[in-house]
């Protein structure tokens, strides 16, 4: 059954929308009717700033936990996800995912299963099919840049497991908030030696290499399979130990 969220509003069957307030916001064809419409769309933007901050107002300390919507549910990323989530749930961090199955499922299983606030923040996609069954605390956007303000105002840093291209846009966001001192003392860690090692080869040896960035920025980021120490590094962000990032160099 095809089924679709609009912001809070369910809608399945033939009451599915083909388009997303993302795509009519940026959508420059048609007549000039922006003029308009623009105008009221801030409303509905700032109607869903009110809603996540009055959501999780309360929540306390929290991790994000990132990875894709594609991983199976017998494989050993889900299995690690699952572990993550219980284990930030240990030292009393609640768990905030992107809401969907996979590696996401995965995280908000351990965090609720443990006992711990397990949220979800949704996004309308044309092909969305919900919050998954382990959110506790759901709350569903139409704009991906009003979910993003979430996870950065309310996650104190980010767990990454292997992902695509909605995984990819997280990481660098968050690695460009801790690189220009938006967010300090906010540790980025990426789960998954294997996955990621290719990445982390490109960065310093072409990246770094052609000064793109900075030997510092790479310090940034941990890379690791060792769920205790990844849930250590946000223990020592929560206490304030863990270190701001150094003063960039110029390029």
């Amino acid at each position: 059954m095809r089924s679709q969220y609009r912001g809070l509003v369910r809608r399945r069957r033939q009451q599915v929308e083909d388009s997303t307030s993302d795509q009519r916001l940026l959508d420059s064809r048609g007549p000039a009717d922006w003029a308009h419409t623009d105008p009221w769309r801030v409303l509905k933007i700032q109607a869903e700033f009110v809603e996540g901050f009055n959501a999780l107002a309360e929540l306390g300390p929290a991790i994000a936990v990132f990875g894709s919507a594609r991983t199976a549910a017998d494989h050993r990323y889900y299995a690690l996800a699952e572990q993550v989530g219980r284990a930030l749930v240990a030292e009393q961090f609640a768990v905030i995912t992107g809401g969907g199955p996979g590696a996401m499922e995965a995280a908000n299983k351990g965090a609720s299963e443990a006992g711990g606030t397990s949220v979800g923040l949704g996004i309308e996609l044309p092909f969305e099919a919900g919050l998954n069954e382990w959110v506790d605390l759901g709350v569903h956007f139409r704009y991906f840049f009003a979910r993003k303000m979430m996870f950065v105002k309310y996650a104190q840093g980010f767990v990454v497991l292997p992902g695509g291209l909605g995984t990819f846009d997280e990481l660098f966001e968050a690695l460009t908030l801790v690189q220009t001192r938006k967010v300090t003392s906010f540790p980025v860690v990426l789960m998954g030696v294997d996955y990621w090692s290719g990445l982390m080869d490109w960065l310093r040896a072409t990246v770094l290499a052609e000064g793109k960035i900075s030997p510092e920025d790479l310090d940034m980021i941990r890379l690791t399979d060792d769920v205790d120490e990844a849930v250590a590094l946000m223990v020592e962000a929560r206490e304030g130990r863990y270190p701001s990032p150094a003063p960039h160099t110029s390029e």
